[in-house]
């Protein structure tokens, strides 16, 4: 009997593209990651819906774009009916299963106007958006938050604390002991107190092995999502991650004095951000860069551990592997910190995937340029288990032909991401309204055009200006390819998959059958001859 087939589908918060040793890092070591690429795909043009974690996950678990689904902001609950990956998967028997974190909340008013129990099994499915919740922790928890699995993992270790999470796995230590804590970038070059074994990243791949041991008694296919909460801030790490870097293993710093010379409204308000002010500070990208290629090297290494459990079970010959991101961090580049703008270091991210088919083995080893989007992932997975995928909701494409060697004619040629600043007070320094904190970013491979409701456009040339120093929003000799773009945005803005409840072929059927001849309705039909002849076509149109 031939095994189930799986997907096991790994995530990391705020991991940039080029943060890799097979994205071209210099010196950051990523062996098990860069082996996993020589076993896969690189995809080297891999973009996120949103730049900011709630958004840009919104999308990857519902295949949609932002537009579509209607969670703008992280915490913004997705409408209780949403169609979600752990839908389309449940239809063909595959269990969709969370390890991890998914900054997914449930729209409690609409389960309760449905009547809908939060704790019963439709309203866990509905409450984690579509997983089944084998342990979720979405790795923030301050004093006061409800307190995560890991509190009382980290207790039985013998690290008591009032907060755990935050007192052993997320606070370094003084020379003379004394706590320093772990979110203030001045103490980023501390090392954790928490010993590594027992710090985060180790503990969620722990718990995705329990998972997938106890699976294996079932024989049922499964969907694991394996959401590890690093290298996000607090920016902190265990060793021997921890002193593993210096400031001599820094790749140069990206930004221009160009940039904040009369710069975009928006790209000016959010250089102004606190984090921002604080992140372009050398001495806090000295601090923190070191401490997030440990917290990397760390992942990398659970890599290892992950793909040897996998080989130990004869699972890797059925099991897709799916490595990635939910968004970048801009470390000071840009003068900006965080993510949220569209720039390289924020939307773009590492994307690499292991099919284990036959069909996949002339593309093991290889660099994709196709322009990708997160939402592609949901529809290839539905693809690989051998369902069909509801393209009259998904909006993404599976990229099973870009992995066995196919890239069809009429593949996308430009790829979109959104952004509403309608939460951040970016709005009040703009003086702008709720309804048009819009950023939408169009790229065609070579030119990102952003559009900024109430604002003239932003436009780079990547050819040309790879950092993306140069903003020729305003320039006229580029009017004609603005032009271009916004023609795309309006395309893409006026035509959603919204018939969501009814399938396309549905509605194909409907008009070619001409369905107002049936149960004896006719409309606008002259006489019995005509009506002869109508169903006379349709009976004809039956035998095809």
């Amino acid at each position: 009997m031939a095994r189930a087939k799986n997907v096991l589908w790994i995530m990391c918060d705020q991991l940039r593209y080029d943060y890799l040793g097979c994205t071209g890092h210099p010196t950051l070591k990523t062996p098990n990651i860069d082996a996993m690429a020589k076993r896969g795909v690189l995809f080297s043009k891999a973009y996120v819906q949103s730049p900011i974690c709630g958004p840009s996950r919104m999308s990857f678990y519902t295949g949609r774009y932002m537009r579509s689904h209607g969670s703008h902001w992280n915490g913004w609950p997705l409408r209780v009916g949403e169609p979600t990956l752990g839908d389309h998967l449940k239809k063909i028997g595959v269990r969709n299963v969370l390890v991890g974190k998914t900054h997914m909340a449930p729209d409690l008013e609409g389960m309760k106007a449905l009547g809908i129990p939060p704790e019963s099994m439709i309203g866990v499915h509905v409450a984690e958006c579509g997983f089944e919740p084998y342990e979720r922790d979405d790795g923030l928890h301050p004093t006061g938050r409800p307190r995560p699995k890991y509190d009382e993992y980290l207790r039985k270790q013998g690290f008591e604390a009032t907060n755990p999470w935050e007192h052993w796995a997320n606070s370094g230590a003084a020379e003379d002991g004394s706590l320093q804590n772990g979110w203030l970038l001045v103490h980023a070059d501390k090392a954790a107190r928490v010993p590594e074994e027992h710090s985060e990243t180790p503990y969620m791949t722990r718990r995705a092995m329990d998972f997938i041991s106890e699976a294996e008694t079932d024989g049922k296919p499964w969907c694991l999502h394996l959401s590890y909460i690093k290298p996000h801030w607090p920016y902190i790490a265990p060793e021997p991650y921890a002193s593993m870097y210096s400031t001599d293993d820094m790749i140069p710093v990206i930004r221009s004095e160009r940039e904040r010379q009369n710069p975009h409204p928006v790209f000016g308000a959010y250089m102004d951000m606190r984090y921002s002010r604080n992140m372009a500070r050398d001495d806090a990208r000295e601090k923190v860069i070191p401490t997030y290629m440990g917290l990397i090297t760390q992942i990398d290494d659970q890599m290892g551990a992950l793909m040897k459990f996998l080989e130990e079970r004869g699972l890797l010959d059925t099991t897709m592997i799916v490595f990635t991101s939910d968004h970048g961090d801009y470390l000071g580049d840009h003068w900006m910190g965080e993510k949220d703008l569209f720039h390289e270091q924020s939307a773009k991210i590492p994307l690499i995937i292991i099919d284990p088919s036959r069909e996949a083995d002339a593309t093991r080893g290889t660099r994709s340029d196709a322009l990708v989007e997160g939402i592609d992932l949901a529809p290839t997975f539905v693809d690989y288990f051998g369902g069909k995928v509801p393209g009259h909701i998904l909006e993404g494409r599976s990229l099973l032909p870009l992995l066995r060697g196919e890239r069809p004619s009429d593949w996308r040629k430009v790829a979109f991401s959104e952004y509403d600043y309608a939460m951040q007070d970016v709005r009040l320094k703009l003086n702008q309204p709720i309804e048009r904190c819009r950023l939408f970013m169009v790229f065609d491979g070579r030119w990102k055009y952003i559009h900024a409701s109430g604002f003239r456009p932003m436009l780079y040339d990547l050819e040309t200006d790879p950092e993306e120093f140069l903003d020729r929003g305003d320039d006229p000799d580029c009017a004609g390819i603005i032009a271009r773009l916004q023609a795309e945005l309006f395309d893409w803005a006026l035509h959603p998959n919204d018939h969501i409840t009814t399938p396309r072929e549905k509605i194909a059927a409907y008009a070619d059958n001409q369905l107002q001849v049936k149960g004896g309705v006719l409309i606008g039909i002259w006489d019995e001859a005509e009506l002869a002849a109508i169903k006379d076509g349709i009976a004809q149109r039956a035998k095809l």
